[in-house]
């Protein structure tokens, strides 16, 4: 079957797009099989993490619809700026770029009503039309699921480098967080594995650990499906309070063990990228007999 004709204006955006790619080292795609499962909450203290540890970072918010991530950063009132026909992405010290759909909505409180090829549109906006400059890793935070806005983001980057799922301990979190794994697989992503948020109350006043949504479903998941497990983060008040306050726990609090624990999943991700390439090629190998 021969291949389709790109028209004109099809050939200029694919071009963008490889030119914006290239200049990123690494794609991360932070996934959730459902929404409330903390996949912001991941993917904003990953790319913090990633930041403090001296990479180039950006982190794009691809959640059309509930664009929370700049609120997590205390830049929820910024505004773009066009150079060179190009979006340049909103500064985090030290060295964190961020770009989101809240950045281009005229109030906080509007909502975004659009049908599925505009949000597309906006989205392939997002990754072609942005000055990203030279990045390290460019972390995505996916929308909420496995439907087609998810599955038309994929399509738009066929080179990330990897997944990471977010799932909390209890079983109908960890039945959807099976599905992100099929997700990934039916696409062509490897998954550099399973973080388990939420895995334990730790009570600010005797510092005992409560159980609330159970503990080691996200573990014992990742060892029965044959990913990585990256870790648990656990529920503390301080994590919620520094989301609020618009700064990231590894950053509020790095001694908390919540800020602990994203130290440790991102120390996983840099290893699992820069040094074991074969474990991803091992998942990506699994992903394409899958889909054979």
């Amino acid at each position: 079957m021969a291949a389709p004709v790109l028209s004109a204006e099809q050939i200029e955006e694919e071009t963008r797009l490889r030119e914006t790619l290239a200049n990123i080292k690494h794609v991360i795609i932070v996934l959730s099989g459902k929404g409330g499962v903390g996949k912001s909450t991941v993917s904003s203290n990953l790319a913090e993490a990633l930041s403090m540890s001296g990479f180039q970072v950006g982190i794009m918010d691809l959640d059309i619809t509930g664009p929370n991530i700049p609120k997590m950063f205390h830049v929820e009132d910024e505004k773009l700026l066009v150079e060179n026909d190009k979006l340049i992405p909103v500064q985090v010290p030290p060295s964190l770029k961020l770009m989101s759909m809240a950045f281009l909505l005229p109030s906080k409180d509007d909502a975004v009503m659009w049908r599925g090829p505009v949000k597309m549109g906006a989205v392939r906006q997002f990754i072609e039309d942005v000055n990203w400059g030279s990045l390290d890793y460019l972390v995505i935070d996916m929308p909420p699921g496995t439907g087609d806005e998810a599955l038309s983001i994929v399509q738009l980057i066929p080179r990330a480098d990897g997944a990471v799922i977010v799932t909390t301990p209890q079983d109908v979190a960890l039945l959807d967080s099976r599905k992100s794994v099929t997700f990934a697989a039916q696409t062509g992503i490897p998954v550099i594995g399973i973080v388990e948020n939420m895995s334990g109350f730790v009570c600010p006043h005797c510092g005992e650990t409560i159980d609330i949504f159970k503990s080691g479903g996200g573990e014992a998941t990742a060892k029965d499906i044959g990913v990585q497990f990256l870790g648990k983060v656990p529920l503390e008040p301080g994590v919620v309070a520094s989301g609020d306050n618009g700064m990231p726990i590894v950053v509020a609090n790095p001694e908390s063990a919540s800020a602990k624990a994203f130290q440790k999943i991102a120390e996983k991700v840099i290893n699992t990228i820069e040094n074991e390439q074969k474990y991803l090629e091992e998942q990506r190998k699994k992903a394409q007999e899958k889909n054979q």
